[in-house]
């Protein structure tokens, strides 16, 4: 069996928000047997990763990490039209990325007990962001 939506997740300001609850309550995991969900999310200055879903410390770490790594305002930057903070968000989303595959068994995520998704928001404000989700399997 095949099944495909568009989800999308309201509007959140910079940083990383876990948002496993809201996607898995979206899809019909419930009659899948085996299978693989794959989340595509359709921005680029925005990104989706697996990572500690327990304290929110972590989330905070990694943000503060990428806002050193990546500044706003960078005086090297040439794509500066939307802000001082869309071109770092647009290096930070290539490098945590816009896509998850995730496994499925008898009706709910493979994850690691201390895994969670992260919709991880770039922009000092976002707005809506859209993940494409396809459920595959049996």
């Amino acid at each position: 069996m095949w099944w495909q939506d568009t989800l999308t997740l309201a509007a959140r300001p910079r940083g990383m928000h876990l948002v496993t609850g809201e996607l898995v309550a979206a899809v019909p995991l419930s009659g899948v047997r085996v299978g693989l969900l794959h989340l595509f999310l359709q921005h680029t200055s925005a990104a989706l990763t697996l990572n500690e879903n327990a304290d929110p410390d972590v989330r905070g770490d990694l943000q503060r990490w990428l806002d050193r790594a990546v500044p706003d305002g960078d005086p090297g930057f040439r794509h500066t039209l939307e802000g001082p903070d869309d071109m770092p968000a647009h290096i930070k989303a290539s490098l945590l990325g816009s896509s998850l595959q995730l496994p499925v068994r008898d009706g709910r995520l493979l994850l690691g007990t201390w895994q969670g998704i992260w919709l991880c928001e770039f922009r000092v404000q976002g707005g809506n962001r859209r993940v494409v989700a396809t459920l595959q399997g049996e």
